[in-house]
């Protein structure tokens, strides 16, 4: 069990052609997480600031894809994105917190696009 509040994945694979992620956690919840939303809520300093009022809001991430994922310890990975950002290490707790957040998180994410006049799809 991983020591950040028992959240373990059993699998982990990447669908290139629908740019999702499939992550299944022990006890059984599984998650499909489009690659530009994993973009857009990227863990990094450079998406997420070094404070909530900091938080970038990314348009024109709608074709992002994932191009590789690397193993950080046992208790990550690195998303490599294709459009070259690779600075956010996404643990297994906040793959989780994705994926149980995800429609509320999505929602935030259109409405911030939509006030700042921007697009998904840049």
């Amino acid at each position: 069990m991983s020591p950040e509040e028992g959240v373990w994945p059993e699998a982990l694979d990447y669908d290139p052609n629908t740019r999702i992620l499939h992550v299944r956690f022990e006890g059984g919840e599984t998650f499909a997480l489009p690659a530009e939303y994993l973009r857009v809520e990227s863990p990094s300093a450079e998406v997420q600031g070094h404070s909530p009022s900091q938080k970038q809001t990314l348009g024109g991430k709608a074709g992002v894809g994932i191009g590789k994922i690397e193993p950080v310890g046992n208790y990550a990975v690195r998303l490599v994105f294709d459009d070259r950002h690779d600075t956010g290490i996404y643990s297994w707790r906040i793959l989780h917190e994705l994926g149980r957040e995800q429609e509320a998180r999505w929602a935030r994410y259109l409405d911030a696009l939509k006030a700042k006049g921007l697009s998904r799809e840049g």
